[in-house]
Protein backbone atom coordinates (compact mmCIF):
# COMPACT_ATOMS: atom_id res chain seq x y z
CA UNK A 1 0.00 0.00 0.00
CA UNK A 2 1.72 3.18 -0.83
CA UNK A 3 -1.39 5.27 1.09
CA UNK A 4 0.88 7.18 3.97
CA UNK A 5 -1.47 8.85 7.09
CA UNK A 6 -2.17 12.29 6.63
CA UNK A 7 -1.29 13.05 10.49
CA UNK A 8 2.29 11.92 10.72
CA UNK A 9 2.98 11.05 7.20
CA UNK A 10 3.42 7.20 8.62
CA UNK A 11 2.61 4.13 5.76
CA UNK A 12 -0.63 3.41 6.50
CA UNK A 13 -1.27 -0.48 6.71
CA UNK A 14 -4.56 -2.25 5.39
CA UNK A 15 -6.77 -3.36 8.37
CA UNK A 16 -10.56 -5.50 8.50
CA UNK A 17 -12.39 -1.50 7.63
CA UNK A 18 -10.18 0.25 6.18
CA UNK A 19 -6.30 1.92 6.88
CA UNK A 20 -4.04 2.39 10.10
CA UNK A 21 -0.58 4.06 10.62
CA UNK A 22 1.93 2.97 13.39
CA UNK A 23 0.89 5.51 14.96
CA UNK A 24 -2.86 4.24 15.53
CA UNK A 25 -4.52 6.88 13.47
CA UNK A 26 -7.00 5.53 11.49
CA UNK A 27 -9.02 5.39 8.52
CA UNK A 28 -12.59 3.76 7.76
CA UNK A 29 -13.31 2.76 4.32
CA UNK A 30 -16.52 3.94 3.37
CA UNK A 31 -19.05 1.31 2.07
CA UNK A 32 -18.65 2.63 -1.17
CA UNK A 33 -14.91 1.88 -1.00
CA UNK A 34 -13.06 4.87 -0.77
CA UNK A 35 -11.56 6.47 1.84
CA UNK A 36 -11.20 9.91 3.45
CA UNK A 37 -7.80 11.10 3.96
CA UNK A 38 -8.72 14.61 4.64
CA UNK A 39 -8.57 16.01 8.04
CA UNK A 40 -11.38 18.09 9.26
CA UNK A 41 -8.15 20.61 10.46
CA UNK A 42 -7.25 20.36 6.37
CA UNK A 43 -10.62 21.88 5.35
CA UNK A 44 -11.01 25.40 4.33
CA UNK A 45 -14.75 24.64 4.30
CA UNK A 46 -17.61 22.21 5.28
CA UNK A 47 -17.40 20.58 1.98
CA UNK A 48 -14.83 21.42 -0.21
CA UNK A 49 -14.91 21.12 -3.98
CA UNK A 50 -17.92 20.92 -6.68
CA UNK A 51 -20.93 21.41 -5.19
CA UNK A 52 -24.23 18.21 -6.35
CA UNK A 53 -25.50 20.36 -9.36
CA UNK A 54 -21.73 20.93 -10.98
CA UNK A 55 -20.65 16.89 -10.33
CA UNK A 56 -24.35 16.48 -11.63
CA UNK A 57 -23.60 18.60 -15.00
CA UNK A 58 -20.35 17.25 -15.24
CA UNK A 59 -21.37 13.69 -14.70
CA UNK A 60 -23.92 13.88 -17.37
CA UNK A 61 -21.66 15.90 -20.36
CA UNK A 62 -19.09 13.56 -20.05
CA UNK A 63 -21.25 10.66 -20.55
CA UNK A 64 -21.98 12.39 -23.36
CA UNK A 65 -18.35 11.66 -24.49
CA UNK A 66 -17.86 14.89 -26.40
CA UNK A 67 -14.79 14.58 -24.40
CA UNK A 68 -13.89 10.87 -25.41
CA UNK A 69 -11.04 12.01 -27.63
CA UNK A 70 -9.46 13.79 -25.22
CA UNK A 71 -9.80 11.19 -23.05
CA UNK A 72 -8.33 8.84 -25.79
CA UNK A 73 -5.63 11.33 -26.44
CA UNK A 74 -4.64 11.04 -22.27
CA UNK A 75 -4.78 7.37 -21.92
CA UNK A 76 -2.26 6.93 -24.92
CA UNK A 77 -0.11 8.86 -24.07
CA UNK A 78 -0.11 7.44 -20.45
CA UNK A 79 0.42 3.66 -22.05
CA UNK A 80 3.94 5.41 -23.93
CA UNK A 81 5.58 6.81 -21.35
CA UNK A 82 4.60 4.20 -18.26
CA UNK A 83 6.30 1.38 -20.38
CA UNK A 84 8.56 -0.41 -17.69
CA UNK A 85 7.40 1.20 -15.13
CA UNK A 86 4.68 -0.43 -12.64
CA UNK A 87 2.22 1.44 -14.15
CA UNK A 88 0.98 3.21 -10.66
CA UNK A 89 -0.92 6.48 -10.99
CA UNK A 90 -2.45 8.90 -9.86
CA UNK A 91 -5.31 11.14 -11.21
CA UNK A 92 -5.66 14.83 -9.49
CA UNK A 93 -8.89 16.12 -9.56
CA UNK A 94 -10.39 12.79 -10.64
CA UNK A 95 -14.22 13.69 -10.20
CA UNK A 96 -16.41 10.93 -10.92
CA UNK A 97 -13.84 9.40 -12.05
CA UNK A 98 -14.44 9.52 -15.82
CA UNK A 99 -10.68 9.32 -16.88
CA UNK A 100 -9.37 7.50 -13.92
CA UNK A 101 -11.92 4.06 -15.46
CA UNK A 102 -10.72 4.47 -18.45
CA UNK A 103 -7.14 4.84 -18.44
CA UNK A 104 -7.03 2.06 -15.55
CA UNK A 105 -8.70 0.00 -18.59
CA UNK A 106 -5.82 0.64 -21.11
CA UNK A 107 -3.13 0.34 -18.26
CA UNK A 108 -4.34 -3.26 -17.43
CA UNK A 109 -3.70 -3.93 -21.12
CA UNK A 110 -0.38 -3.04 -21.01
CA UNK A 111 0.36 -4.62 -17.41
CA UNK A 112 -1.77 -6.52 -14.98
CA UNK A 113 -0.33 -5.11 -12.10
CA UNK A 114 -1.44 -1.50 -12.76
CA UNK A 115 -3.28 0.39 -10.27
CA UNK A 116 -5.20 4.12 -10.98
CA UNK A 117 -5.36 6.20 -8.06
CA UNK A 118 -8.24 9.13 -7.84
CA UNK A 119 -8.01 11.57 -5.78
CA UNK A 120 -10.29 14.80 -5.42
CA UNK A 121 -11.23 17.46 -2.83
CA UNK A 122 -15.12 16.51 -3.69
CA UNK A 123 -16.40 14.02 -1.07
CA UNK A 124 -19.70 13.65 -3.29
CA UNK A 125 -17.89 12.98 -6.47
CA UNK A 126 -15.56 10.34 -5.11
CA UNK A 127 -18.42 8.77 -3.16
CA UNK A 128 -19.75 8.21 -6.83
CA UNK A 129 -16.41 7.13 -8.64
CA UNK A 130 -15.88 4.72 -5.75
CA UNK A 131 -19.31 3.12 -6.09
CA UNK A 132 -19.64 3.10 -10.11
CA UNK A 133 -16.10 1.94 -10.94
CA UNK A 134 -13.78 0.71 -7.89
CA UNK A 135 -12.26 -2.80 -8.11
CA UNK A 136 -8.87 -4.08 -7.99
CA UNK A 137 -7.46 -1.68 -10.50
CA UNK A 138 -8.38 1.29 -9.29
CA UNK A 139 -8.58 2.92 -5.25
CA UNK A 140 -10.25 6.41 -4.47
CA UNK A 141 -9.94 8.48 -1.65
CA UNK A 142 -10.57 12.23 -0.53
CA UNK A 143 -7.24 14.64 -0.16
CA UNK A 144 -6.11 18.11 -1.05
CA UNK A 145 -3.78 17.90 -4.05
CA UNK A 146 -1.81 20.03 -1.92
CA UNK A 147 -1.37 17.26 0.54
CA UNK A 148 -1.20 14.18 -1.27
CA UNK A 149 -1.43 11.37 0.91
CA UNK A 150 1.38 9.08 -1.08
CA UNK A 151 4.42 7.67 0.27
CA UNK A 152 7.55 9.25 -0.81
CA UNK A 153 8.74 8.37 -4.97
CA UNK A 154 5.72 5.76 -4.96
CA UNK A 155 3.73 6.85 -8.16
CA UNK A 156 5.19 6.36 -11.83
CA UNK A 157 3.04 9.18 -12.99
CA UNK A 158 0.46 11.94 -11.80
CA UNK A 159 -2.33 13.02 -13.92
CA UNK A 160 -3.69 16.76 -13.75
CA UNK A 161 -6.89 17.30 -16.18
CA UNK A 162 -7.02 21.23 -15.05
CA UNK A 163 -6.35 20.35 -11.82
CA UNK A 164 -4.07 22.49 -8.60
CA UNK A 165 -1.37 21.06 -7.28
CA UNK A 166 1.81 21.51 -4.94
CA UNK A 167 4.99 21.02 -7.27
CA UNK A 168 7.20 20.32 -4.27
CA UNK A 169 4.33 17.14 -3.38
CA UNK A 170 4.76 16.41 -7.37
CA UNK A 171 8.30 15.88 -6.95
CA UNK A 172 7.96 14.46 -3.14
CA UNK A 173 5.73 11.32 -4.44
CA UNK A 174 6.92 9.95 -7.97
CA UNK A 175 9.58 7.79 -8.81
CA UNK A 176 12.83 9.05 -9.73
CA UNK A 177 12.31 8.96 -13.68
CA UNK A 178 8.54 9.71 -12.75
CA UNK A 179 6.30 11.82 -14.97
CA UNK A 180 3.22 14.28 -14.85
CA UNK A 181 0.73 14.79 -17.73
CA UNK A 182 -1.05 17.44 -17.90
CA UNK A 183 -4.53 18.26 -20.15
CA UNK A 184 -4.96 22.83 -20.27
CA UNK A 185 -7.11 24.78 -22.39
CA UNK A 186 -5.45 25.38 -25.87
CA UNK A 187 -5.95 29.25 -27.84
CA UNK A 188 -9.59 28.44 -28.73
CA UNK A 189 -11.31 26.00 -26.25
CA UNK A 190 -15.18 26.09 -25.71
CA UNK A 191 -14.53 29.90 -28.00
CA UNK A 192 -18.23 29.93 -29.03
CA UNK A 193 -19.73 29.14 -25.31
CA UNK A 194 -17.04 32.20 -24.09
CA UNK A 195 -18.75 34.22 -26.42
CA UNK A 196 -21.97 33.86 -25.17
CA UNK A 197 -20.96 34.69 -21.36
CA UNK A 198 -18.43 37.95 -22.55
CA UNK A 199 -18.23 40.47 -24.55
CA UNK A 200 -14.11 40.52 -25.33
CA UNK A 201 -13.06 36.69 -25.36
CA UNK A 202 -9.75 36.62 -24.92
CA UNK A 203 -7.99 33.66 -26.26
CA UNK A 204 -6.08 30.87 -23.78
CA UNK A 205 -2.51 31.42 -23.36
CA UNK A 206 -0.67 28.61 -24.56
CA UNK A 207 2.72 29.00 -22.59
CA UNK A 208 3.72 25.81 -20.94
CA UNK A 209 3.69 25.66 -17.15
CA UNK A 210 7.26 25.35 -15.55
CA UNK A 211 6.14 22.44 -12.93
CA UNK A 212 9.66 22.87 -10.41
CA UNK A 213 12.19 19.43 -10.97
CA UNK A 214 10.60 18.22 -13.96
CA UNK A 215 11.52 18.85 -17.63
CA UNK A 216 8.76 19.16 -20.56
CA UNK A 217 9.20 15.70 -23.00
CA UNK A 218 6.21 16.02 -25.19
CA UNK A 219 3.40 18.15 -26.13
CA UNK A 220 0.34 17.78 -28.46
CA UNK A 221 -2.62 19.89 -29.38
CA UNK A 222 -5.97 18.72 -29.92
CA UNK A 223 -8.38 20.92 -31.98
CA UNK A 224 -12.16 19.38 -32.45
CA UNK A 225 -15.45 20.37 -32.97
CA UNK A 226 -18.34 19.22 -30.83
CA UNK A 227 -22.27 19.27 -31.91
CA UNK A 228 -24.08 19.29 -28.80
CA UNK A 229 -27.52 19.11 -27.75
CA UNK A 230 -29.16 22.23 -25.83
CA UNK A 231 -28.83 20.26 -23.19
CA UNK A 232 -25.37 19.26 -22.98
CA UNK A 233 -24.02 22.82 -23.64
CA UNK A 234 -25.98 23.67 -20.68
CA UNK A 235 -24.23 21.15 -18.60
CA UNK A 236 -20.90 21.86 -19.78
CA UNK A 237 -21.40 25.77 -19.54
CA UNK A 238 -22.36 24.22 -15.91
CA UNK A 239 -19.28 23.02 -15.88
CA UNK A 240 -17.20 25.87 -16.19
CA UNK A 241 -15.53 29.17 -14.05
CA UNK A 242 -17.82 31.46 -16.63
CA UNK A 243 -20.96 29.88 -15.42
CA UNK A 244 -21.58 32.22 -12.39
CA UNK A 245 -21.26 34.97 -15.23
CA UNK A 246 -23.86 33.43 -17.49
CA UNK A 247 -27.19 35.22 -17.48
CA UNK A 248 -30.58 33.37 -17.37
CA UNK A 249 -31.38 34.45 -20.43
CA UNK A 250 -28.21 32.83 -21.72
CA UNK A 251 -28.63 29.95 -19.99
CA UNK A 252 -32.21 29.05 -21.42
CA UNK A 253 -30.88 29.96 -24.67
CA UNK A 254 -28.92 27.46 -24.38
CA UNK A 255 -30.81 24.80 -22.94
CA UNK A 256 -33.84 24.63 -25.55
CA UNK A 257 -31.15 25.37 -28.67
CA UNK A 258 -31.86 22.17 -30.84
CA UNK A 259 -27.75 22.19 -31.39
CA UNK A 260 -25.00 24.07 -30.42
CA UNK A 261 -21.72 24.00 -32.13
CA UNK A 262 -18.31 24.23 -30.08
CA UNK A 263 -14.68 24.05 -30.30
CA UNK A 264 -12.85 21.63 -28.19
CA UNK A 265 -9.06 22.53 -27.78
CA UNK A 266 -6.67 20.88 -25.63
CA UNK A 267 -3.12 20.97 -25.16
CA UNK A 268 -1.45 17.82 -23.60
CA UNK A 269 1.87 17.63 -22.09
CA UNK A 270 3.96 15.21 -20.56
CA UNK A 271 6.93 16.08 -18.32
CA UNK A 272 9.63 13.80 -17.01
CA UNK A 273 11.59 14.20 -13.21
CA UNK A 274 14.74 15.81 -13.72
CA UNK A 275 17.56 13.38 -12.43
Amino acid sequence: MIYQCPLCHHTLSTTQNGFTCTNNHQFDRAKEGYVNLMPVQHKRSKQPGDNVEMMQARRRFLASDQYHPMREAVAALCKKHLVNTSHQLLDIGCGEGYYTHYIAQQLQQQNSAATCYGLDISKVAIRYAAKRYSNNTMQFCVASSHRLPFADNSLDAILRIYAPCDHQELQRTTTDHGLIITVTPAARHLYQLRELVYQDVRLHDESPENIVGFTLLEEQKLHYEMAMTGSEAEDLLQMTPFAWKASEEIKEKLKHAPQFDCEADFILRVYRKQD
